[in-house]
């Protein structure tokens, strides 16, 4: 089923982002993390896709499984990294012929080692043209990401929300956001994208703090940032990591909370193929009553 039916039939949408494991061993543990989720019945599990397409095949495979052998709708995420638009055109056949029907449409982050993006030779720059490539010659269902607090790479705010209209024009039926830690960031953003009168779904994406450290990283890669109460919530922890899996689990409830209570579409949930976080914290919003 495609996403924007999902919407369609069922408010808010919750969903989780997986990535594609190294080794056979962390294959077999994705796919039981993710089958003992099903039970949660969340309206559709992400696959990112490595930089350069190292992870094709395997996003390829993992969509087709989670769909076929666990029974859960599939976003298969896809980038322009290192991509002609002839491999790209064979990788969305594949992805239509294997039964998937949303993507979800990235410029995607340099290779390791690179500081600039670069594209392939006859590829894309940004990822509204791919938008548009898929738009025009697929009938998925495609998502693009939204940056509350602006791309990193983006001169203005002014600059990036252009951008994101310009996916949405292109073909963007609904916009994940970043991770984000201030839900005044997502609602602001939310405005600014009515204003500009693009009115697709805002799907919030939301990480659950268990390792702050790693978080902090990720935050400053994206260009999010973390409120002070927080850092200093979880500075107090000293490093105790069930204490900081706990704070973060708490804060990241409290987040969902509000922003179902307003009304927001859905919920993305950045796993980090861990499941006890987002499982305590799914549970916790159904004990509210804020998701069924």
């Amino acid at each position: 089923m495609k996403v924007t039916s999902i919407l369609q039939n069922k408010r808010p949408v919750v969903s989780f982002e997986f990535f594609p494991p190294k080794t056979d061993e962390g294959l077999k543990n994705l796919m039981e993390t993710i089958s003992s989720l099903k039970e949660l019945s969340p309206s559709f599990v992400s696959m990112t896709y490595g930089a350069g397409g190292s992870t094709r095949a395997k996003t390829v495979e993992l969509v087709s499984r989670i769909k076929h052998e666990i029974g859960l709708e599939t976003v298969a995420h896809l980038t322009c990294v290192g991509h002609s638009q002839a491999e790209l055109k064979t990788i969305l056949t594949e992805l239509q012929q294997r039964g998937v029907e949303n993507i979800l449409g990235l410029r995607g982050d340099p290779p390791k080692g690179q500081t600039t993006f670069v594209p392939a030779p006859d590829g894309f720059s940004h990822a509204s043209q791919l938008v548009k490539f898929i738009r025009d010659h697929f009938p998925f269902c495609i998502g693009v990401a939204g940056y509350p607090e602006k791309h990193i790479e983006s001169a203005s705010l002014e600059s990036d929300m252009n951008h994101l209209h310009e996916k949405v024009q292109a073909g963007g039926d609904f916009i994940v956001t970043q991770l984000f830690f201030d839900n005044a960031q997502y609602f602001s953003f939310s405005d600014r994208l009515k204003k500009m009168g693009v009115s697709v779904p805002v799907i919030a994406g939301i990480m659950p703090i268990t390792d702050f450290e790693q978080i902090k990283r990720f935050a400053s890669m994206c260009g999010a940032s973390i409120p002070e109460a927080l850092r200093v919530k979880m500075e107090g922890a000293g490093g105790d990591k069930s204490r900081v899996e706990q704070i973060g689990i708490d804060y990241a409830t409290a987040q969902c909370v509000e922003l179902l209570q307003k009304g927001i579409p859905g919920i993305h949930f950045y796993t980090l193929n861990k499941s006890h976080a987002t499982r305590e914290i799914f549970l916790a919003l159904k004990k509210r009553g804020v998701v069924s």
